[in-house]
């Protein structure tokens, strides 16, 4: 998915579609066979938002809207974006100060954890 994104965020997704095409990303999809839409923003929701596609259904991550409705949608800022998929930030806390904006599913949305991400590696 090589992005000419500048967000922090896009380099964790790139990461995330070369995990979804092993062994644990592919036991990940069947585990969780949901679509996510994030809009993520550089400096604020809502602003200048880049698009990506998480399809754990197809085990694809590609920028741009989802064609269809997935089944939740995240908004939110690039850093909190990182936060929250490095674990260094709690998805419901985010949610709850307002950082994260969900529509769709809130059941959905609460299978969406840091455990989905795959971990980083020790360089």
């Amino acid at each position: 998915m090589a992005t000419n994104s500048t967000l922090k965020s896009a380099a964790l997704l790139d990461q995330m579609k070369l995990h979804l095409s092993t062994e644990a990303g592919k036991q990940l999809t069947k585990k969780i066979p949901l679509v996510y839409q994030f809009n993520i923003a550089p400096k604020k929701i809502g602003i200048n938002e880049e698009i990506f596609t998480v399809d754990l259904k197809k085990g694809e991550v590609t920028q741009g809207p989802f064609e269809g409705k997935p089944d939740a949608t995240f908004s939110l800022k690039d850093e909190d974006f990182v936060k929250v998929a490095l674990g260094k930030m709690n998805p419901q806390f985010a949610f709850m100060r307002g950082a994260m904006k969900i529509k769709g599913s809130l059941s959905a949305a609460q299978k969406f954890t840091p455990d989905i991400f795959p971990k980083p590696s020790k360089m």
